[in-house]
């Protein structure tokens, strides 16, 4: 490694990091006050001026690495890693790229809030952080509403068509902590979801592995596969509706699109699923075909339990469904 540098990075915020150079690789080596951080956020913040389409191809690339080993963008950095860093010119142009807009005062509910911890109302539709062909999520836009909170991080994501409760970290603290939480299992969720079909067991443990693989067109996809990651779903039935079942499915692991995925495999896609849904059903239930047009994916975090991660207080946060969710539910209940 003698033409690359190393660098420390120290418990400082992470605007203070001075800039890459443009002409080698770097390694850099993770500090107390970066652990927990996304490998993407982490390089957004390193790499300032590099646009967010870049920083991912050299992701996907393979060029960016964390301990040797090729990673994807939501990887976790954790103090001790070691990132190699390709070089990412910068333009001597300024950047011209739109600001994130600030949200409209009613657009994001707030469920819970402190010092250390926002907890939102996600609407589907609005992705939980750009990137992607997304150019700004909801931490994005929640930063510009906020602009005098310098610390806002997500502590976990929503998919983009999620509705629920989203964790929302203010301090360095609180999100190094809620991250070792859910690392360790101590946060329970539950989501309520719509499936495709008569769903049979009225308790149902699924434990399918999953694995993340990429499309030709670079877009990212999960399937059950052995050589896939452990994961672990709890599927509750609520009601069944005849041609559709109500279920409530606590997530043991945290897999992407782990609920999605372990429907489909159970035989029950879920309703409105654009990526792993039965796609001519989807077309008729946006129709009107369950009582009301629906044209989302019905999938809801509707409850979080957890302690807080400095005050120690226990915290059950609930969520109430949008009114479209309900106003299906209200459809089939008539329907019945």
């Amino acid at each position: 490694m003698t033409a690359d540098s190393i660098d420390k990075i120290s418990a400082v915020p992470s605007g203070s990091l001075r800039a890459l150079p443009s002409d080698r690789v770097t390694f850099v080596v993770i500090g107390e006050d970066t652990d927990g951080q996304r490998l993407d956020n982490f390089l957004f913040r390193l790499a300032k001026g590099v646009p967010k389409s870049h920083v991912y191809r050299v992701i996907r690339g393979g060029e960016v690495r964390v301990n040797k080993k090729r990673v994807d963008a939501q990887t976790k950095l954790a103090t001790g890693d070691l990132v190699r860093v390709p070089p990412m010119r910068v333009s001597d142009r300024p950047v011209t790229e739109a600001p994130a807009a600030p949200l409209a005062a009613d657009a994001l509910p707030v469920l819970f809030e402190d010092r250390h911890l926002l907890v939102v109302l996600k609407p589907a539709g609005l992705a939980s952080h750009g990137g992607s062909g997304i150019r700004h999520g909801l931490i994005e836009r929640l930063r510009a509403t906020r602009p005098d909170e310098v610390s806002l991080e997500l502590c976990h994501r929503l998919d983009k068509e999620t509705s629920g409760a989203l964790i929302v970290a203010k301090t360095r603290k609180a999100l190094v902590r809620m991250h070792d939480l859910m690392k360790e299992g101590g946060v329970e969720k539950h989501y309520l979801t719509l499936v495709k079909g008569d769903w049979v067991n009225d308790r149902q443990h699924v434990k399918f592995p999953l694995e993340r693989y990429l499309l030709p067109s670079g877009e990212r996809r999960v399937r059950v596969s052995q050589e896939g990651l452990s994961a672990h779903s709890i599927f509750t039935l609520l009601k069944r509706y005849g041609t559709v079942s109500y279920l409530d499915v606590e997530l043991k692991t945290g897999r992407t699109h782990q609920i999605r995925v372990h429907a489909l495999a159970s035989g029950h896609p879920l309703v409105g699923d654009d990526k792993y849904g039965d796609f001519e059903f989807n077309k008729a239930v946006a129709r009107g075909s369950l009582g009301v047009p629906f044209r989302r994916m019905f999938l809801h975090a509707a409850k979080l339990a957890f302690t807080h991660p400095v005050t120690g207080e226990r915290l059950v946060i609930e969520a109430p469904l949008p009114p479209e969710c309900e106003a299906l539910l209200n459809a089939l209940e008539k329907g019945q």
